[in-house]
């Protein structure tokens, strides 16, 4: 006989955790670009789709497998392949409902590294590492920790995974973003970070409500169990503790980067939230309300620092924080249990042991992961290949790896805005070499009868650069940028939206309006020919304008002299 109460506890977590999937969707999206919302959404889907079967054919034995005789090995689960023993609880709930509660934390682990490898890692690459995490990397560890391993054995105390879970994703992020590089324009040629905002703060913001509301059931449901009035009262105060913890790292976060950046960051205070979450799981059933909301205030304020440090000490490009989030704060929460837990730790007077313990598991598994992450990442980048190219990275990778034309948002335009060319970036090609050192210059005396042309270039997304280059070596000082979408005689590439073509598809371009009257307009024009030219469809059109005249704002200057930087030499 099982115990209705508890199998619906534990089915409850199930569904809430698998819930979560729909959380780092939403929070992975809006802190990316929008032309990579589509493979986002694609990676988070299959994260869970693919790891399912994974853990359900070797991953579960790996974890939770017993000898025949019933015997728990120490550093590995006897392999049950499709899972065909009971491991369900006499009296509480059936092997099924145990199933499908580990299978939504493996799938956990799994898509912690999406965030962290985001906007430049190949669909395939991708589907192949989570394949592997899920059916033996995560497993082997997690039997270590709950499968009845050396570390349960030793008394390592991680109740509801910040080490098993998030600190494993975490690492294999860590390994991951560092073997793929980072995305392109990221950092100049002096190794200085620039910031590649995400797209939709709002998204973000709806993924961490969503990940704060099914934490209530990773770390609630953990108790597997709802029978006994002692049991209540720990469920309840997981709840209390997991809230309290999230509540002060947002409050931290937000208090720390008013005063470190004189305005309080939003993205940052998100990750706040997340961090004091992943922080508080270890140990959110053996702290004090006390206790949590103090690792909840050092975990907001570490994730910080820890943020800063791999974006600009060590420049490892984690366009989420998932590596400071889940692999920082959840080592650090594991090691904090050490010193909070009410019955174990340093400051109510039980010595140091607890926290060796916890330090000794949280460096195993960290070693464990890292070198299974380095052999599976490697092993990717010499036959498959981790990364897309520069041109379909600078195009998004909902174009070339997932045929979305349109992107995401096939309704919306895409929002414009101004580049100056002397903006330093990312050399990704060769630059483009400048046609003639010596170009004519028009004589100031004759500025009034100076000739005024305006020049509009349609470019490929991924060959702005290389034309904002052409014109900055040519002499072209200001030029205005716009993203747009449109088609020309072929009407766009072949796409098709549920098996239906779409007769006119439009495509994101660049848009490039140069006026110029020092610089001759067939400079320009062979300039852009040389720097856009691939041979394909889609290179884009150059039109040429007769321009009346150029009034520069500041300082009346008009024609000619409006062009021209008033400190040049006459």
């Amino acid at each position: 006989m099982y115990s209705s109460v508890d199998t619906i506890w534990v089915l409850l977590g199930a569904a809430l955790v698998f819930f979560m999937q729909a959380g780092f969707a939403m929070v992975e999206t809006g802190f990316t670009r929008a032309k990579n919302a589509g493979n986002i959404i694609m990676k988070n889907l299959m994260d869970f789709c693919i790891g399912t079967p994974a853990f359900w054919i070797l991953g579960f034995g790996l974890m939770f497998g017993v000898s025949k005789s019933g015997e728990i090995l120490s550093f590995i689960g006897v392999p049950d392949l499709f899972v065909r023993g009971d491991y369900g609880v006499a009296g509480s709930y059936p092997s099924y409902a145990f199933l499908i509660f580990q299978t939504v934390f493996c799938a956990t682990a799994a898509t912690i590294v999406s965030g962290a490898m985001a906007e430049r890692t190949k669909f395939s690459a991708y589907c192949i590492y989570s394949f592997l995490i899920s059916l033996v990397v995560y497993p082997i560890s997690g039997h270590w920790i709950w499968g009845g391993g050396w570390l349960s054995q030793l008394g390592f105390h991680d109740f509801a995974g910040s080490t098993a879970v998030h600190m494993v994703g975490g690492i294999a992020a860590l390994i991951g973003a560092a073997l793929l590089g980072p995305r392109v324009g990221k950092y100049d040629s002096e190794g200085k970070p620039h910031a590649i905002a995400g797209h939709s703060l709002t998204l973000g913001a709806l993924g961490v409500f969503i990940l704060w509301f099914c934490w209530f059931g990773f770390n609630g449901c953990s108790t597997v169990s709802m029978t006994g009035d002692e049991t209540l009262v720990k469920a309840s105060r997981i709840f209390v503790t997991t809230n309290l913890a999230a509540a002060t790292a947002s409050c931290a976060t937000m208090i720390f980067t008013w005063i470190r950046y004189k305005k309080p960051d939003v993205s940052m205070t998100l990750n706040g939230s997340l961090a004091g979450l992943v922080a508080i799981t270890a140990g959110c059933d053996a702290v004090s309300p006390f206790g949590a909301a103090m690792i909840g205030i050092i975990a907001g304020v570490v994730v910080v620092f820890a943020v800063e440090f791999f974006d600009k000490v060590v420049k490892i490009d984690d366009p989420v924080g998932a590596i400071s989030v889940h692999g920082v704060c959840g080592a650090l929460g594991t090691l904090l249990t050490g010193f909070f837990s009410v019955e174990q730790g340093v400051f109510y007077g039980h010595g140091f042991s607890f926290l060796g313990i916890q330090f000794i598991g949280v460096v195993s598994v960290m070693l464990w992961v890292s070198v299974c992450m380095l052999i599976v990442f490697s092993l990717i980048r010499k036959t498959v290949g981790l990364r897309v190219g520069a041109e379909e990275e600078l195009a998004g990778l909902d174009i070339f790896e997932h045929g979305l034309v349109n992107g995401a948002y096939s309704d919306f335009m895409p929002a414009s805005s101004s580049v100056s060319v002397l903006t330093s970036d990312a050399r990704i090609h060769e630059p483009v070499i400048p046609l003639e050192k010596s170009v004519p210059v028009v004589s100031k005396k004759s500025s009034i009868e100076a000739k005024l042309s305006k020049v509009v270039i349609i470019s490929r997304q991924s060959k702005f650069q290389d034309l904002k280059r052409a014109m900055n070596d040519i002499g072209v000082t200001g030029i205005t940028v716009t993203h747009v979408m449109g088609c020309g005689m072929q009407k766009g590439h072949d796409e098709y939206y549920r098996g239906v073509p779409i007769e006119m598809t439009l495509l994101p371009k660049m848009k490039v309006e140069i006026v110029v009257s020092k610089v001759p307009v067939q400079v320009v024009i062979q300039a852009a020919k040389k720097a856009l030219y691939t041979g394909h469809i889609g290179d884009g059109k150059i039109f040429v304008y007769d321009c009346e005249n150029v009034i520069k704002v500041r300082t009346g200057e008009e024609g000619y002299d409006a062009l021209q930087d008033s400190s040049e030499e006459e």
